[in-house]
């Protein structure tokens, strides 16, 4: 196919008159249509979706029983502002608890929009009960571009740049990554706890510290999986200082990583988390997840909005999460498992895919220039994601030179299959091209 199409290029070129040229976009991909994990451009051709829309489109796109929900939903009211009551609202509330987020501990929830706004209320939240004002962030971790959210934002330098001073109070430690270990030691996590507790003995004293706030597994970083330990030891540090553990969820969440929420893979709870991306299938949604002895200890007019619990985003919601708990977590776990055995199939074709790491559909595989030095492969990188998606395949990258697959939970292993057979040959164009 000659991509873009004389469509996607009117399109592009009408966009680039009114449209803000700050988004990040790849390629020209213009969508018309999406039905699971097809999408179709708007010269009627087709691709297979494995960015799901930043790993939005939970349940693929268009998923009949969420856009049910969705019409019968609009079809009672559109909005009623936070200062009401509606059933949706209290429905989705009372679905987290049972989904038991903290492990044992009853929790409450706080409705937002987005991911960054969900995190901006974790942070106020851990401010207002601790009355402390300083955080840890994490190197490489991704939180959202609002000044709060932006203060932890560090994947790229770009997304911070110009706009200094971000909220104040945030420190950085790196990120445990055991391809690209910074400490000595075959244990990176022990090693980041071993820093931050000097931190702690030298300039960030433990009791002003209100929060630490990390993804399980880490997105817009590279997609890397933390050793096992490493969230355990957070959690008894934070309990050590009387510091919240704030686990950032947007990404990781919602059946994502082959179990409703990625900390369950490691059995740690933490204080407060942030849903947003999944939790939805497209439609905006935003959760702060509390243990309910801190929210509660929010006073009424703490926080608020305007448009958190959407009657609609919230029927959206209720809708993708009865679907992700009757199987589809289930099916990321299984052909998770499946795609991860062939991306390391392709590994062994290709030298230039250093590793291939994730759960659940949850998935990066690392392109370098040798295998020996892990020298990051940035343009090769970005050429896979360019040719793949003139073959039919879209994409995004993540880290330094990670290309990060984030397809809908309903894949099956064929789709797979499709998506590993366009991979294949991208490689060989790609290699051979340099």
């Amino acid at each position: 196919m000659i991509l873009p199409g004389p469509k996607a290029q009117a399109l592009i070129a009408r966009d680039a008159k009114v449209v803000s040229p700050s988004y990040p976009r790849d390629y020209p991909f213009a969508i018309a249509k999406g039905r699971g994990a097809d999408v179709w451009d708007v010269d009627g051709n087709r691709f297979l979706d494995f960015a799901a829309g930043i790993a939005v489109c939970s349940t693929g796109h268009a998923h009949p029983e969420v856009v049910q929900a969705i019409k019968d939903a609009a079809d009672d009211f559109l909005h009623i502002s936070s200062d009401y009551w509606h059933e949706r609202q209290v429905q989705l509330a009372e679905k987290i608890a049972a989904l038991d987020p903290m492990q044992g501990e009853p929790v409450m929830s706080f409705m937002g929009n987005s991911g960054t706004e969900a995190v901006e209320g974790a942070l106020k939240l851990a401010r207002y009960v601790t009355g402390r004002g300083r955080f840890i962030g994490f190197l490489g971790g991704f939180h959202g571009r609002t000044m709060g959210s932006l203060a932890f934002t560090s994947s790229k330098y770009t997304q911070q740049s110009g706009f200094f001073p971000t909220m104040p109070g945030v420190t950085h430690v790196p990120y445990p990554d055991p391809y690209r270990p910074l400490f000595a030691g075959d244990d990176q996590g022990a090693a980041v706890l071993d820093y931050i507790r000097k931190l702690f003995r030298h300039n960030v004293p433990p009791t002003e510290v209100a929060g630490i706030l990390v993804e399980p597994i880490q997105g817009e970083g590279g997609y890397l999986v933390p050793p096992d330990g490493f969230l355990a030891g957070l959690r008894a540090l934070c309990d050590e200082h009387g510091i919240l553990l704030i686990f950032d969820e947007v990404q990781s969440g919602v059946g994502r990583s082959g179990k409703m929420f990625a900390s369950q893979h490691w059995g740690v709870a933490p204080d407060i988390m942030t849903l947003a991306k999944g939790l939805g299938s497209g439609m905006p949604i935003g959760l702060v997840v509390a243990k309910t002895r801190i929210m509660e200890r929010w006073k009424r007019g703490a926080h608020g909005n305007t448009y958190g619990g959407n009657p609609i985003c919230c029927a959206a919601a209720l809708a993708t999460l009865d679907l992700v708990e009757r199987g589809y977590a289930a099916n990321a776990a299984v052909t998770g498992d499946y795609f991860m055995a062939k991306l390391r199939d392709l590994q062994g074709k290709y030298a230039c895919i250093g590793d291939v790491r994730g759960k659940g559909l949850m998935i990066g595989m690392e392109l370098v220039e040798d295998r020996a030095t892990k020298a990051p492969a940035t343009a090769l990188c970005d050429a896979i994601i360019t040719r793949a998606y003139h073959n039919g395949l879209l994409l995004l990258s993540c880290g330094i030179s990670t290309v990060r697959f984030m397809p809908p939970l309903m894949i099956n292993h064929a789709q797979v299959d499709e998506a590993i057979a366009i991979l294949d040959t991208t490689f060989t164009e790609v290699l051979a091209a340099h």
